[in-house]
């Protein structure tokens, strides 16, 4: 169980992405997949120092709220991240027996010729058009936090959020969940909701 304080809220700059794949690709419906990112997130927090605050993996996109180093912003987390996660993903698909792997292949060299990219393959959207949050928004940090976790609620995927397991629902339910997590209580944001209304 990942440790959990009770007064966490962030007092720095938080943002809100969601990355889409090429076309809205449904990609990630196989494990292999779909570990590839949750391994990628927490290489980012261990070796670029992001905060991840909430994350939720869907089919075609990701949902996140981070909050990155002083000096490397969201979009340098963003390009970053695309660039580590698309030769991995590139491999794991061309290793599974995946009856859609040639056509998703060449939607994704398609993508990238079309950009005139160096790059033989593009998986993922140019622009995620992340969403500043500070931290005098704790209602909006709560909506936010909502909104990712209930996304497998609203396709159906599963009745209750903490029962998706590539989200960190699962960690604000206390239980163990695939990412480093900073968990948000909701204690320590109604504290903090009073001390920003003093």
């Amino acid at each position: 169980m990942l440790p959990h304080d009770e007064s966490l809220v962030p007092r720095e700059t938080c943002y809100f992405l969601t990355l889409n794949v090429v076309d809205r690709i449904d990609v990630f419906v196989r494990p292999t997949y779909k570990q590839v990112i949750a391994d990628a997130l927490n290489h980012f927090v261990e070796v670029q120092g992001v905060t991840i605050y909430a994350w939720c993996l869907m089919t075609c996109h990701l949902h996140l709220l981070i909050r990155t180093k002083e000096g490397y912003g969201p979009a340098y987390f963003e390009r970053d991240f695309k660039k580590f996660t698309t030769p991995e993903l590139i491999k794991a698909i061309e290793m599974e027996m995946d009856l859609r792997r040639d056509w998703m292949m060449q939607r994704f060299e398609d993508f990238s010729k079309s950009l005139k990219r160096i790059e033989k393959f593009n998986l993922w959207q140019n622009c995620s058009s992340p969403l500043y949050i500070d931290s005098g928004q704790p209602g909006l940090l709560l909506d936010r936090i909502d909104h990712i976790h209930e996304n497998p609620v609203r396709e159906r995927i599963v009745e209750s959020p903490e029962s998706y397991l590539y989200s960190s629902a699962r960690d604000y339910a206390g239980i163990k969940g695939l990412v480093r997590v900073k968990v948000i209580q909701q204690q320590g944001l109604s504290k903090f909701r009073r001390l920003s209304a003093n």
